[in-house]
């Protein structure tokens, strides 16, 4: 959902790790210099280059857009985004005015543990998912989405929101079905891992558990079956175009 320029994943200090630029940023703001010495750290870093290798080819190939990279922002607790604050609990978002990824990698032990999802790709899966938002972003999409969401009411807010989301979670498999078409690294049980992971985030899901029911008015990145039902189409077709998640939606200005 688009929160003061922010696009959230999945709803889930200060390190800050711009890998673009090779700098460390600790709580007492003393910059130094290298990669994540942890192994969630590079394992992170590493989904990125391998987002950047894949969409520099897929991106121009697909919609003939030039692919520009997002840095990845790694923090512990909370740190600051152009977009305005970030904590742990707000789970990991795109913010498309520094076009930056942030998350805190603690995330990702709140899925094995509350959330019922975990694995390297489920992991992959939701930096995929964020920078999904970036070429949302590449696209014009996010731009529209933010124009039509000034003009709209709550309701149509959260269905607008719940389209860019989806269409994020349908990025992710476009990433991954290319990318393994190119290194063959998909092992078997990794996509069901995925689709565990995204069942598990779903509104309804996550809705039934805090409260024990669902308001699908309300929701913002759409029900488990939908987000499940994107990420296969992602996976399965491997292309941009079959991720239109906006068909239909007159509320968009769309070319």
């Amino acid at each position: 959902m688009v929160e003061g320029g922010r696009q959230g994943g999945p709803a889930t200090g200060q390190v800050q790790t711009p890998y673009r630029d090779g700098r460390e940023q600790d709580a007492r703001g003393v910059s130094r210099s290298g990669a994540p010495r942890d192994q969630l750290g590079q394992f992170a870093a590493a989904i990125l280059g391998e987002t950047e290798d894949t969409w520099s080819r897929v991106l121009p190939e697909q919609t003939g857009v030039r692919y520009k990279p997002a840095e990845l922002v790694l923090f512990s607790g909370q740190t600051r985004s152009a977009c305005g604050g970030a904590r742990a609990a707000t789970g990991p978002f795109y913010c498309p005015i520094d076009k930056k990824v942030y998350l805190d990698l603690s995330f990702f032990a709140q899925m094995k543990q509350k959330l019922g999802g975990g694995g390297d790709f489920a992991y992959a899966y939701v930096i995929s998912h964020e920078i999904g938002h970036h070429v949302q972003d590449l696209l014009g999409t996010l731009g529209k989405v933010q124009a039509a969401e000034q003009r709209s009411g709550t309701t149509q807010r959260n269905a607008l929101s719940q389209r860019i989301e989806l269409q994020a979670d349908c990025f992710a498999g476009v990433w991954a079905a290319n990318a393994n078409r190119k290194d063959n690294f998909l092992q078997p049980g990794d996509v069901e891992k995925a689709v565990n992971t995204a069942q598990a985030i779903g509104d309804d899901t996550l809705q039934e558990r805090s409260q024990g029911y669902a308001v699908p008015d309300s929701f913002t990145h759409g029900s488990s079956a939908q987000r499940v039902r994107w990420l296969k189409t992602g996976l399965d077709s491997g292309k941009v175009s079959a991720c239109d998640t906006f068909a239909g939606a007159g509320d968009v200005d769309r070319d």
